[in-house]
């Protein structure tokens, strides 16, 4: 065991600072904690370096392998680009926010046991959700008690199946697992949660687009990442994850293409991306994983890349309504060129970061005759070409003239962009660096000559069927509306059933209160006809009544005692 600071107290110190640091020099404080872990991540060994004991229990707050650093070194260097994008914001609510949120990300990452891994999981919930508060709207406030609710929800359930687990094993090692048993459901279900499995994916899509210009880039890039690390880690070749997975990529798309709001189209977007994680997972051999973890470091970028886009749109116009928008390319073209390499990323156009990942996941999901999957991730990525690769730019920046003519984006959203497309189109052309960092030696060649035409066939087709809807006009327009989900049952179907219920225990209870209460006067009437001042045992009895009585009670408890 090696004495190091586990990588999570540095985000954590660095909250303390700018707590109690003049505003002017808490920006650079945010960009070299992140810096700092990188670094740390980088350099250091493999294996249990950092062991506490808590109430007789062993706590591994530091396993480091391969899919841990991975992780952490890609959650560092969103954290870095996250805080670089928001360097303008002073509220200190969301700097410490920030810091936290990663911290915790990065601390689960490295936990090698369930009550660590815990610890740091609602570290994430609690940290998080102040991002959507801090956008100080009756709205948000909501919004983040609802998501709030869902994500402490899923750490109950992650610290009931850690003690099951516990009382079925004896051990708290955060290590494979097998469905089949309490704990481990009890545990699947809670990484499923915050990998926003169908019909638990609601949270995302609810809060994501109702917090901050700045908070909603920095919420894309740890939760549902770290529920994939956490399903790679404990489920890796759960075969029911192929099948969930499968479902995730598709119904976004659905959703995505109806909606107005380019924010809401994002997080849709980004629940199809995890059904891919989900899908390497549950396949589960050496490429699937490889996939699944190079994926999880591709979209955070690019996803990344996409919400800033959107959210220097949002900063400079007010709006992320397709409706609205439209034309900005004239006095945004730095934006719109980002936009579009995110856009080209998360299509997995050749030469882009999104090609050279979730081709590992396609590859393996082929090479094990997984075909009607295979089918399907490949019609769920020609989806993603309509919804993200087409819409997004296509509708901020080019749909029409909205009349729009904003600044373009502040020097630091632009650095954050330009360093974030770089990394993009680096990945993407040379992703050696990034498949040396994947938890299994990779023998892999993305860039052959059926793969490359396959993909672009599939695209170019993609890009006609787009065309040729819009100008048949059978393309969805952007409506200023409200698509309702299946979270319609929580936040409007549940509240009206709980409020029947109410209604009728409140009757009830009013119906049996009024019930005893006639009964309790008619004892105490009773009582008092009988006791009271005026009653029978108020009046005056003869002295030889009162001796005949005492006589009676003596003669009883004789009889009593006798017996007894």
């Amino acid at each position: 065991m090696v004495d190091v600071l586990p990588t999570a107290l540095i985000f954590f110190a660095a909250a303390a600072l700018v707590l109690v640091l003049p505003r002017s020099v808490r920006a650079p404080v945010l960009l070299i904690a992140p810096v700092l872990a990188a670094w740390q991540v980088w350099t250091i060994p493999e294996g249990q370096l950092v062991i506490w004991s808590l109430m007789g229990l062993e706590l591994e707050l530091m396993r480091v392998d391969k899919l841990s650093r991975i992780f952490a070194l890609i959650f560092s260097l969103a954290a870095f680009l996250g805080n670089l994008y928001a360097w303008h914001v002073r509220d200190p609510v969301q700097q410490v926010a920030a810091l936290l949120y990663a911290g915790s990300a990065i601390g689960a990452v490295f936990a090698g046991d369930l009550i660590s891994l815990f610890l740091y999981w609602e570290g994430t919930a609690i940290a998080s959700v102040f991002l959507i508060w801090a956008r100080r709207t009756e709205g948000a406030y909501h919004t983040g008690m609802r998501y709030l609710i869902v994500q402490i929800a899923s750490g109950v359930i992650l610290l009931a199946g850690a003690a099951l687990y516990w009382r079925e094993t004896g051990s708290l090692t955060f290590e494979a697992m097998t469905l089949g048993s309490p704990a481990t459901w009890c545990i699947f279900i809670a990484f499923g949660i915050k990998a926003a499995f169908p019909l638990l994916h609601n949270w995302l899509q609810d809060a994501y687009p109702a917090a901050t210009v700045t908070g909603t880039v920095i919420l894309s890039a740890f939760t549902t990442k770290l529920a994939i690390y956490a399903l790679a880690r404990g489920f890796a070749g759960t075969e029911i994850l192929i099948y969930i997975g499968a479902i995730m990529t598709l119904f976004p798309i659905f959703y995505a293409v109806i909606e107005n709001d380019l924010r809401r189209v994002l997080a849709y977007s980004l629940n199809n991306q995890l059904g891919f994680m989900v899908v390497g997972i549950g396949i589960g051999t050496e490429l699937a994983l490889n996939g699944t973890a190079a994926h999880a470091f591709s979209h955070i970028l690019y996803k990344a890349l996409l919400f800033m886009s959107v959210g220097a749109v949002l900063f400079r116009t007010g709006t992320a309504k397709g409706s609205e928008l439209g034309g900005l390319y004239k006095t945004m073209p730095l934006t719109m060129i980002f936009c579009v390499v995110g856009a080209a990323s998360i299509s997995a156009f050749p030469l882009f970061s999104g090609f050279i990942s979730k081709s590992l996941i396609l590859s393996a999901s082929a090479k094990e005759h997984y075909d009607y999957i295979w089918a399907i991730l490949l019609f769920a990525s020609a989806g993603v070409f309509h919804h993200s690769g087409i819409k997004i730019p296509y509708f901020a920046f080019f749909a029409h003239d909205s009349g729009l003519r904003p600044k373009e984006a502040p020097t630091h959203m632009l650095l954050a962009m330009g360093l974030t497309a770089f990394l993009c189109i680096f990945i993407g052309a040379y992703p050696a660096p990034l498949y040396a960092l994947l938890p299994y030696d990779v023998v892999y060649v993305p860039y052959t000559t059926t793969h490359v035409i396959t993909q672009l066939q599939l695209l170019l087709f993609s890009a006609l069927a787009f065309t040729v809807l819009m100008r048949t006009q059978i393309y969805p327009p952007e409506l200023r509306s409200i698509n309702l989900d299946t979270d319609v049952t929580y936040r409007k179907f549940m509240p009206g059933v709980i409020t029947l219920v109410a209604l009728g225990l409140s009757r009830i209870w009013q119906q049996q209160t009024s019930f005893w209460m006639r009964k309790l006067n008619l004892i105490v009437g009773g009582l008092y006809r009988t006791h009271g001042p005026e009653g029978r045992m108020a009046r005056v009895w003869p002295t030889g009544s009162m001796v005949l009585w005492i006589a009676i009670l003596l003669g009883v408890t004789l009889l009593v005692n006798f017996f007894s």
